[in-house]
């Protein structure tokens, strides 16, 4: 606990509503030091749904090594953007998607804070839905039920935790996490023992490669499950640190925290989807439920408890950004209300895909995160290039005035992500999915093969979407982002 973010105020604050929302954190609440980031970013990110990656990835009919080179890259440096985005709140103390407007325009931001919105809503909607069927599956094969009665009750359960969190909000956020790290972490690592001897290294090893664009497939994939699924979140939390903070502080233990147990995770998932092909199956279906079957049964219980506080762990964060988004979309109402409000969208969503939808969770949960996954990387390209040209730190009341020097709508980074979008969307695909086979339009026209070439699963539409907004922002809106500075 010695390394929690603390306030001044006896220990019974942490259950009161938190009064902040798009406002700027004034300098008596700036506190803490960066290193103490690492508990939210590690608390969201220990979840053993990190292991279930190694079948997704491996989906992708690579081997085992082109597999760990892909995840070290593609998490490492998707959250290394985290990381950079993160140091925007310690300069302006204010919530990602208020920050944004210093690009985008007090009212030009809505778009992307639409987009953020709607990427909040959906991964606490994934991950609530994970933890009500790995419920199910767990309590099923202890005799305990495991039926619908025991889906809704897993399901009332874990979403009065997110949503109590969510309303409740920052200080009750950063103690449940520094609860969440420990009691996930230590459970993790007996996790991992108790099934080792399930590994069998050989038939790991002899998994045949997979071709470039393959790889490039995986890695992309991997980007947008981990680091750009939070970067629209990620001044969320430094916004509370002192501006005196070290730059390379946040940027560092944000990346570090929220790094380290994914690419553990993620190994040895590979290990174990690759010794099994019939795991890697099971995994589609039911991401978490599926990895109890090697488990004896007196740690199945443990299971549930370590599956489920992984995954409320991520949630939470999750439902705090998603209502801070919804707030700076224009809803008329207090940052508890917009919380709550998500935390009903999220309960419905998952009353649907558990108990109305028949489709392959696999699948659209593929084509949620690539077809979220290019504006969002378009946004993040602009973002960064805005923060990467700023010398100075943003002037506070102008990200709330549309006469302010920010302006009202900037043209330049909305044509550029509504552009970069649609080439993006042109460049994807996922043909598992079947409300997404309009998109790879491009492919052909290209010469990338069509929807059935070596390309097509490469999902270069994020890549593209991140590198060419970062570079058209940069250069032609550097020009810009120096008026403002000047700006009396």
């Amino acid at each position: 606990m010695a390394d929690q973010l603390r306030v001044d105020a006896p220990e019974v604050r942490a259950f009161a509503v938190e009064a902040n929302g798009l406002n700027v954190i004034d300098d008596a609440d700036r506190k803490g030091t960066p290193r103490q980031l690492f508990w939210p970013w590690f608390g969201a990110n220990v979840s053993v749904l990190g292991l279930s990656y190694g079948a997704f990835a491996l989906g992708f009919g690579i081997s085992f090594w082109q597999a760990v080179i892909a995840g070290v890259l593609g998490v490492t440096f998707s959250f290394l953007l985290c990381g950079l985005i993160a140091l925007a709140g310690k300069r302006g103390s204010a919530p990602t998607l208020v920050l944004s407007r210093a690009a985008f325009g007090v009212r030009g931001n809505k778009l992307p804070s639409l987009v953020s919105w709607m990427l909040t809503v959906g991964w606490e909607t994934v991950l609530t839905i994970l933890a009500t069927l790995a419920t199910a599956t767990v309590f099923e094969r202890l005799g305990w039920g495991g039926g619908d009665l025991t889906k809704l009750v897993a399901l009332v359960v874990v979403g009065a935790l997110i949503v109590l969190c969510g309303v409740l909000g920052f200080d009750l956020i950063m103690r449940a996490q520094t609860v969440i790290t420990i009691v996930t972490g230590v459970l993790t690592v007996v996790y991992i023992a108790l099934v080792a001897d399930q590994v069998h290294w050989s038939t790991v090893t002899s998994l045949p490669s997979g071709s470039s664009q393959e790889v490039i497939g995986a890695l992309v994939f991997l980007m947008t499950g981990f680091g750009l699924g939070w970067v629209n979140a990620a001044a969320d939390y430094s916004r509370y640190l002192p501006r005196s903070a070290s730059s390379r502080g946040v940027v560092g233990w944000t990346t570090f925290g929220s790094t380290i147990a994914p690419v553990v995770l993620l190994v040895f998932g590979l290990l174990l989807a690759g010794s099994s092909q019939d795991l890697s199956t099971a995994i589609a279906s039911d991401p978490i439920g599926a990895l109890a079957e090697a488990l004896p049964t007196w740690f199945l219980v443990p299971f549930v408890i370590v599956a489920v506080l992984g995954l409320v762990g991520g949630a939470v964060l999750d439902i705090y950004s998603s209502g801070l988004a919804l707030l700076s979309l224009g809803l008329p109402a207090p940052r508890y209300v917009a919380a709550f409000v998500d935390g009903l969208v999220m309960i419905a969503g998952t009353v649907y895909v558990v108990f109305f939808s028949s489709e392959s969770f696999l699948s659209q949960f593929q084509g949620f995160l690539i077809t979220l996954g290019v504006p969002v990387a378009a946004w993040c390209g602009i973002m960064l290039a805005d923060i990467a040209t700023r010398r100075r730190d943003y002037a506070e009341a102008d990200l709330f005035d549309r006469r302010g020097r920010y302006g009202d709508i900037q043209w330049l980074p909305i044509a550029t992500m509504v552009i970069a979008t649609a080439i993006g969307w042109g460049l994807v695909t996922n043909s598992l999915a079947g409300w997404l086979t309009w998109q790879g339009y491009l492919l052909e026209p290209l010469g990338l093969g069509g929807k059935e070439g070596a390309w097509a699963f490469a999902n270069l539409g994020v890549l593209f979407a991140l590198v060419v907004s970062f570079l058209v922002q940069y250069f032609a809106g550097r020009s810009r982002v120096r008026a403002q500075e000047v700006t009396a």
